[in-house]
């Protein structure tokens, strides 16, 4: 666990999660995946540390009518979807609302994988450890989707690593990956942001610089 109860910002976030991977070093079989946009820069500094390959996977959380941080779902490249029925129950969400946003997420998910990537095919996670890593877990929607895809491409193995998450979301990750990885599990969450004293929005110029520095070890 973490010996202070908050992040000044995701680059320290980062170093801070690294130090609890650190089991993952210079192994050939291990690749770090950040979740877009703001995981990035958090897995940016595992995998540095780690001297691990960086790739991000597309992942899309589905919003909420009226309340878009209140996620319903997510989407991932390959046709993954994941549904919060409690939330989509609990607000009485139409099926055509639904789909609606997932139309809509679909289109923003693969205008991101053309521009994140930049021609560059993805890395494979066939036969391999996968860190996946974002910047925080509220309902783990994203995470849970991310996981799915990466399992349906082969990955011998998917680790779950987030500097900070809430409690309830975290159990039930804990149940589907491989290992989970929590620096801080508060009793009041509220929110992701809570726990940063930087929590500014990361750009899709950010992450293009972060995987292009990357680049030449992820080739």
């Amino acid at each position: 666990m973490k010996d202070v109860d908050r992040f000044m910002d995701r680059t320290e976030a980062g170093v801070q999660l690294a130090k609890a991977l650190m089991k993952y070093a210079n192994r050939p079989d291990t690749i770090v995946l950040a979740l877009p946009r703001g995981g990035v820069p958090v897995g940016y500094e595992v995998a540095n540390a780690l001297h691990c390959p960086l790739d991000v996977p597309v992942v899309r959380k589905l919003g909420t009518p009226g309340q878009e941080e209140l996620a319903t779902g997510a989407i991932a490249s390959g046709g993954v979807r994941v549904l919060n029925r409690d939330v989509i129950d609990y607000l009485n969400i139409p099926p055509e609302d639904i789909e609606a946003e997932v139309r809509r997420e679909t289109r923003e998910l693969d205008r991101r994988e053309r521009l994140y990537r930049d021609d560059r095919p993805p890395l494979s996670v066939r036969g391999r450890v996968v860190l996946l890593v974002d910047d925080g877990q509220a309902t783990g929607t994203t995470m849970r989707a991310a996981e799915l895809a990466i399992r349906d491409l082969g990955a011998k193995k998917v680790i779950a690593t987030i500097p900070v998450g809430a409690a309830q979301s975290c159990r039930q990750l804990e149940t589907e990956v491989d290992e989970l990885i929590c620096l801080l599990i508060p009793k009041d969450f509220v929110a992701i942001s809570a726990w940063y004293e930087d929590f500014c929005q990361t750009t899709d110029q950010e992450v293009q610089a972060l995987l292009k520095k990357t680049a030449p070890a992820t080739a």
